[in-house]
């Protein structure tokens, strides 16, 4: 195992030299290449950033206003039916819009419950099961101009509703 440690000390600049000697053997200008690179960077990021604003002022107000609390209390009843503890829905809500901020309400359940109880088990996994469906959609169809996503949002608010699944199901069954 130790030399996994030694070897992950090395990837990236590794990683780093091999570009630029690539670059450097097909004759290509490496520095201006990578000027232009982060030209193009800069301007994605400018383009995208009003969509990022926008999304995290909407995070903040569900969570600030008690919107969130009070659609959890209302969806609790059924997603209890179909065995997801409604102590997992705020995450789960908040998770299709702000990875950081499902973060933020995984961490008061590990408060409330602890890390290695079966619902802190279940956050756990259904953090890492699932997307930021929203934000994702957003960011790259607005990046690439696609104004008609036609079945992605249904598609990926089914895996999600699967991976909530699948983690509460693991940690049911790691949990015992």
């Amino acid at each position: 195992m130790t030399w996994l440690l030694y070897l992950s000390d090395y990837v990236i600049p590794f990683t780093i030299f091999y570009i630029v000697g690539m670059g450097v053997m097909m004759r290509r200008p490496v520095y201006e290449d990578f000027a232009e690179g982060a030209k193009e960077g800069a301007r994605t990021v400018f383009d995208v950033l009003p969509t990022l604003v926008g999304l995290m002022v909407g995070v903040g107000v569900l969570r600030t206003s008690g919107l969130l609390d009070a659609a959890s209390g209302a969806l609790g009843h059924l997603s209890e039916a179909v065995g997801i503890p409604a102590q997992l829905l705020p995450a789960a809500l908040v998770k299709l819009f702000s990875s950081g901020a499902a973060t933020g309400l995984v961490l008061d359940i590990f408060r409330q419950y602890g890390p290695d109880s079966e619902l802190g088990l279940a956050a756990s996994l259904m953090l890492s099961c699932t997307e930021t469906v929203f934000y994702t959609m957003s960011l790259y169809f607005m990046t690439a101009k696609i104004k008609k996503t036609r079945w992605t949002l249904p598609g990926a608010l089914l895996a999600t509703a699967a991976g909530i699944l699948m983690s509460v199901w693991l940690a049911g069954r790691l949990g015992s």
